[in-house]
C-alpha cells in the first residue's frame, strides 16, 4: 500500500479508535445498572483499555506515516520502533483475546461477561464496536502494514508486564469492593480461578505468536527493507 494511502487508513482507525473511546466514557453518565460501573466505573475492563490502545498505537502508526511524507525518515524509524513494538506485543494479541473471549463466554452465558442489564445503556452497534470489530481491524493491520516484531524478550516482557498489571488492577478491585470485575470470576475456587487465569495467559501467548507467524508469511524479508525502499524513494 502507497504511504499516503497508507496514512489515510491509519488516520481513519485512529479517528474511529477515539470516538469510540470518548462513546464509551459517556457511558452511564445517567442512570447507571446496579454495581456494573461503580468502582473503577468503565476502565476495569479490558474491553476499554484495548480501545485506548488502539488509539494510541494508530496514533503512532499515523505519526510514522507523516513523518515518512515528509522525508524525515531518521525521526520515523525511531516512531516506527516504537510502533512495531507496541503492535506486536499489545495491540494484535489483546485485541484478538478480547474478541475470542468475549465472544466465547457470551455464547455460553452473557452473564458471566456481559450482564443483560447493559442493553439498556450500551446500543448493539457499540458492543460491536468494542467487541467484534477489534478483531478484523488487528487482521487488516498485519495485511496492508508490513511489523518488525519485536526479539521474544522484549516483545513477552511488554505483554507479560501488561497483563500482570491488568491482573493487579482486577485483584485490588475486588480486595476493595468485594466483587469481581468479572462475574465468571466468583465461579472459581482459589486453584480454579488461578488455572483459568494461566490458560487465558496461555491462550494470549498463541495469539501473539500467531500474530507474528502471519506477518512473516505476508511479509516475509521485506518487513525488515521497508524503511530503507521509502529512503530509496525518498532520494529519488
Amino acid at each position: 500500500m502507497e504511504i499516503t494511502t497508507l496514512s489515510l487508513y491509519h488516520c481513519l482507525v485512529f479517528a474511529w479508535y477515539v470516538y469510540i473511546s470518548a462513546a464509551v466514557s459517556l457511558i452511564g453518565k445517567g442512570e447507571r445498572p446496579s454495581n456494573v460501573f461503580l468502582y473503577g466505573k468503565q476502565w476495569k475492563y479490558l474491553t476499554v483499555l484495548n480501545l485506548l490502545l488502539q488509539a494510541v498505537f494508530y496514533g503512532v502508526s499515523l505519526l510514522a506515516d507523516v513523518l515518512i511524507l515528509i522525508k524525515k525518515l531518521r525521526s520515523a524509524k525511531s516512531v516506527i520502533f516504537y510502533r512495531d513494538l507496541l503492535f506486536g506485543a499489545l495491540a494484535f494479541p489483546i485485541s484478538v483475546f478480547v474478541f475470542m473471549s468475549f465472544w466465547v463466554l457470551y455464547t455460553y452465558n452473557r452473564e458471566l461477561v456481559y450482564p443483560k442489564s447493559l442493553d439498556g445503556i450500551i446500543p448493539a452497534w457499540l458492543n460491536h464496536a468494542m467487541h467484534t470489530a477489534v478483531l478484523p481491524l488487528a487482521l487488516l493491520e498485519i495485511f496492508v502494514t508490513p511489523h518488525r516484531y519485536p526479539s521474544k524478550k522484549n516483545g513477552l516482557s511488554l505483554l507479560g508486564t501488561a497483563s500482570f498489571a491488568y491482573l493487579t488492577w482486577v485483584l485490588w478491585i475486588y480486595s476493595t469492593t468485594g466483587e469481581w470485575v468479572y462475574p465468571l470470576f466468583a465461579l472459581f475456587s482459589p486453584l480454579g480461578l488461578a488455572a483459568f487465569i494461566f490458560g487465558s495467559l496461555v491462550i494470549i501467548l498463541f495469539i501473539y505468536n500467531s500474530g507474528e507467524f502471519l506477518n512473516r508469511m505476508i511479509w516475509g524479508q521485506f518487513t525488515f527493507c521497508f524503511l530503507h525502499i521509502q529512503e530509496m524513494k525518498a532520494g529519488m
